[in-house]
């Protein structure tokens, strides 16, 4: 571990962060760092919960004259979004993120950063193990799987927590205090089609589209950003009609919950439209890149011819339906709501497309403020693809957080804001999925707001925590501890 990391302030929390991002902990797989933080709970001589599905618990008493304050809960959760660059090598199920400091920024080399949520799990760390911070009674609760479906969220039984207040902190703006969130839901289809043989006197091509920003689908959604896999939809739509192009196999994106960065196309076409077929997708590739030059300057989109054809493609009748129904299906913003100015309310992300071997899947991530609108949108994207015969599946919905703009635990942070830095929080709601909205299910009257540091890029290896929000951060969330109401 770099010691510029080590040596920045608050070192609590950087300490303890490094510490964190040396344990590997992909979504799913989070028996290493649950492990890890019931050990440090343990170290502490603190009480350790780990409930069914390895959400964790760590109880503190409150500090001297606070016994009096409202019992907290400050939660955050263990799992990070994996995501790295084409060019990089890396193993994160085996290996600790490599950070560094550049300027006022925390990076990783070629990675995602894993500071969305692993600042907010290290300030609370932080305040566990201190000695002079004054604060009531503290749950520290850890959940699981966040990033890929909330199920430690969703699981978490009612009863187990004693507190009254909820601190999540899993935001990324530090001027924003958050008291709503969107919902979401996946929608998955599914089809399989009979291949065919290669037509003979046929040319290989490989087409990679690469270089984009990527990021969270849901706080960077209304960016205007490239989806890899919509681009590639619009570079094969009229392949066949133009030089009898037919799909071998696509691989696009990762993750539902990021903005997909890269596909990878095998086609063939016609040896006869060799010449045209390059001079006339560079066209349209012209007309992509002046299209996104402003919000995706490194778009590159690569032509390679390949020594050998593969054996088997996609007839052109499912193909036909198949790039129409992707061309069909939202992307991006669908509404932005009437209620919260620039706020996204509902939106869809064309998160992941595999093709090949006879099978096809196309993986969304469906978002709202609204729960009707979500599964109307959900049943839009239903409807594109069942209409090319695919299987569709909708899983995995969990609620958004309603906004109580009467929280007394709002007052109390507005108030400190104000006074720390002279001006006035933004009280918002995000386009996010936190967890609060799933908590509160089985915790309808617990008070709950979310903060955090300053973050961006998140869910992409462009993901990087600003070094002077982080102070900032720090000296707010001792503050607002300092302030619980009796």
């Amino acid at each position: 571990m770099s010691q510029e990391i080590l040596n920045l302030e608050p070192k609590a929390l950087w300490n303890n962060f490094a510490k964190l991002n040396a344990v590997p902990r992909p979504s799913k797989k989070e028996e290493r760092v649950v492990a890890f933080i019931k050990d440090f709970g343990k170290n502490l001589g603190l009480e350790v919960i780990e409930d069914e599905v390895q959400n964790v618990i760590i109880r503190k008493p409150a500090t001297a004259g606070m016994e009096n304050r409202k019992p907290i809960v400050l939660q955050g959760h263990l799992d990070m979004v994996h995501q790295k660059n084409a060019d990089t090598v890396f193993d994160f199920e085996n290996q600790g993120i490599e950070m560094y400091v550049d300027g006022d920024w925390v990076r990783a080399k070629g990675t995602t950063l894993g500071a969305d949520n692993g600042l907010g799990v290290a300030a609370i760390m932080a305040v566990l193990e201190s000695t002079t911070i004054a604060h009531p009674a503290i749950e520290a609760l850890f959940t699981i799987d966040e990033e890929t479906g909330m199920t430690g969220a969703m699981n978490l039984q009612g009863g187990v927590l004693q507190g009254r207040i909820l601190l999540n902190l899993d935001t990324e703006e530090d001027d924003e205090i958050d008291i709503g969130c969107a919902g979401g839901v996946d929608v998955t289809a599914e089809a399989e089609y009979d291949e065919e043989e290669t037509p003979e006197h046929s040319v290989a091509y490989s087409i990679t589209v690469k270089g984009l920003k990527g990021g969270h689908s849901g706080m960077d959604i209304h960016k205007g950003l490239g989806n890899a896999n919509k681009i590639m939809n619009r570079l094969l739509f009229d392949g066949f009609d133009n030089f009898g192009l037919q799909i071998s196999e696509i691989q696009g994106g990762s993750l539902r919950n990021a903005i997909p960065r890269e596909s990878v196309a095998k086609v063939i076409i016609a040896s006869v439209y060799d010449v045209a077929f390059v001079f006339d997708m560079q066209q349209i590739v012209n007309e992509i890149k002046a299209e996104l030059k402003t919000t995706e300057p490194n778009l590159e989109i690569v032509f390679e011819k390949l020594k050998k054809a593969p054996a088997k493609v996609m007839p052109p009748m499912a193909q036909y339906y198949f790039v129409r129904s992707m061309a069909t299906a939202t992307n991006g913003v669908h509404r932005m709501s009437a209620d919260f100015e620039n706020l996204v309310e509902t939106s869809n992300n064309i998160a992941k497309v595999n093709v090949g071997n006879g099978k096809l899947t196309v993986q969304c991530l469906t978002r709202s403020s609204v729960e009707s609108a979500k599964f109307d949108l959900a049943n839009d994207l239903r409807s594109a693809f069942e209409l090319m015969g695919c299987e569709v599946e909708i899983s995995g919905s969990y609620p958004g957080w309603t906004p109580n703009p009467e929280s007394a635990i709002l007052d109390v942070l507005v108030s400190v804001y104000e006074k720390q830095n002279g001006d006035k929080a933004k009280v918002v709601a995000c386009h996010a999925g936190l967890e609060c909205g799933i908590l509160g299910a089985n915790y309808p009257d617990m008070d709950m707001i979310s903060f955090g540091p300053t973050i961006h890029g998140a869910h992409s290896p462009d993901e990087r925590a600003s070094i002077s929000s982080s102070q900032k951060f720090w000296k707010f969330l001792v503050e607002v501890l300092a302030n619980i109401p009796v």
